[in-house]
């Protein structure tokens, strides 16, 4: 029996998970949760670090408390995010901001007067988006300039292992979600980075997934009641965990969804494909040296959006009350892109979806309401995810038998149905706690109690359910018919 401790944080709340490996079983016990988010300070968005520093530090301490048997811990979060420590004093130099602030589409113009979109996806392999790591030091650059003057880079789960004691390297999982690696060495672009008028010495040594990255620090581990338990680089990148968790055996081909706030929809490549016709495709960097190609797509931050908004207006908004609000409205009757710029920003969800359904001359859409609202975003997730499987397939030549959906988002039974009904093919749905699992079975290579992911995918398939949702005909039709609509929406 060997134990691990997982810390998988998402946009919108993070755990401290324990893994028990005993007898090719992986048992998950959820010690500690809590909240994450924006805050708005001066009208700039930016994550609390030092509030998840001291929320990790509750887990290890409740770690301690069930067992101080843990052979390893490992940190994943969301990608392109990062913090900046000064150089001497190993302090934040400020608060670090949030992906979903305005500053990255500030920053889009300055860094395309230098390279097209075409020229920057030739180099990196990396779908356009204003979030990027890339957008986001440029607009810093120009706008925090002295920021970067005697200052370390770190990527967000890099930064929370610094301050557990971890080393100073970002891992490549994480790193590469940012549009400044070169996919072919997977190391930074430098010239690239030279181009940007980046400072090099920001940026530390990359290090690949399932290495050692430190120890817990002696003080820390001592207030925990802890060992200096060795801290893992694990995939941090929370997607590539979770992929890891994808439970098919070795060598079969799979199309996955990594379905949480982000919907990630992909499959691994062994060599990165940067061919700039396919540019809606990203390609990160992977476990046991894969690419995971992939489109992102704006999965469940929708629905949490709305949901956020019910209860602010004093409703109901359990998950089960949406589900049967969705359920009640007519199908396919509303259609949005949900990868539309109208939905980046946080706030009023339901009145963006509806303003976004008049401007686009839906019928009715002026009379719209909560439940309409719903089952737009229910359908147009599930077209969404036909249409970007139908554009994966037609890339990689490869016709997929079934869709893997893992993740949080695969407890939606709703949309689990209307996916399976919208592509065509059964999805086949689990595990629920995949990135936390590709967390611990990261820890369980490097550790040694694991051999390969061949045997931890084996780990996988026979330690945790799934569900398999098959094509309903009716609602088949109404998705074809509706598909056409779908692929005019801006």
């Amino acid at each position: 029996m060997t134990n691990f401790l997982a810390f998988d944080l998402g946009a919108s709340s993070g755990r401290a998970i324990l893994g028990t490996l005993r007898d090719g079983k992986l048992e998950l016990k959820e010690l500690h949760r809590f909240e994450n988010g924006h805050k708005r300070i001066d009208g700039a968005l930016y994550w609390d670090y030092p509030t998840l520093v001291n929320e990790l530090k509750a887990g290890l301490k409740k770690a301690a408390a069930v067992t101080k048997d843990i052979a390893a811990i490992g940190i994943d979060t969301w990608g392109v995010d990062y913090v900046l420590f000064d150089r001497d004093s190993l302090e934040m130099v400020r608060l670090p901001y949030h992906y979903r602030d305005e500053r990255g589409e500030r920053a889009v113009p300055e860094v395309q007067k230098l390279l097209s979109k075409d020229e920057l996806y030739k180099r990196t392999g990396i779908q356009f988006m204003a979030l990027n790591t890339i957008y986001q030091l440029t607009a810093h650059r120009l706008e925090n300039p002295s920021d970067l003057e005697n200052s370390v880079f770190l990527h967000m789960p890099d930064a929370l292992g610094f301050a557990l004691g971890g080393d100073f390297t970002t891992e490549y999982t994480d790193a590469s979600t940012g549009n400044l690696l070169d996919p072919q060495r997977c190391n930074w672009d430098w010239e690239l980075i030279d181009l940007l008028k980046l400072p090099r010495a920001i940026f530390p040594k990359i290090v690949k997934p399932c290495t050692y990255g430190g120890k817990l620090d002696k003080a820390l581990a001592a207030e925990c009641g802890l060992d200096e338990i060795p801290i893992v680089k694990v995939g941090s990148h929370d997607t590539a965990s979770a992929v890891g968790a994808v439970p098919v055996p070795a060598g079969q081909d799979a199309a996955y969804v990594s379905c949480g706030t982000w919907a990630l929809l992909g499959c691994e490549l062994d060599e990165p494909c940067c061919d700039v016709t396919k540019q809606t495709f990203t390609n990160e960097g992977g476990l046991n040296d894969k690419i995971r190609y992939l489109s992102n797509i704006m999965g469940c931050w929708l629905l949490q959006e709305c949901r956020r908004d019910f209860k602010v207006r004093g409703m109901d908004a359990s998950f089960d009350t949406l589900e049967k609000m969705a359920a009640s409205a007519k199908p396919c009757g509303f259609l949005i892109n949900p990868n539309a710029g109208d939905f980046v920003a946080p706030d009023k969800m339901p009145e963006r979806i509806k303003n976004y359904c008049i401007a686009t001359g839906q019928a009715g859409a002026e009379n719209m309401d909560d439940a309409a609202v719903l089952r737009a975003v229910y359908d147009s997730l599930a077209l969404c995810f036909a249409d970007k499987l139908a554009e994966l397939e037609k890339a990689t030549g490869k016709s997929y038998k079934a869709l893997n959906i893992i993740g949080g988002g695969t407890q939606d039974e709703r949309l689990m149905q209307e996916a399976a009904s919208a592509i065509g093919k059964p999805v086949i749905a689990g595990p629920i706690e995949a990135t936390a699992i590709g967390n611990i079975l990261a820890q369980a290579i490097t550790v040694g109690a694991v051999k390969d992911w061949a045997e931890a995918r084996n780990v996988v398939r026979n330690s945790f359910p799934v569900n398999t949702y098959n094509v309903e005909p009716a609602m088949q039709q109404l998705f074809a018919e509706a598909m056409t609509k779908f692929k005019t929406l801006p």
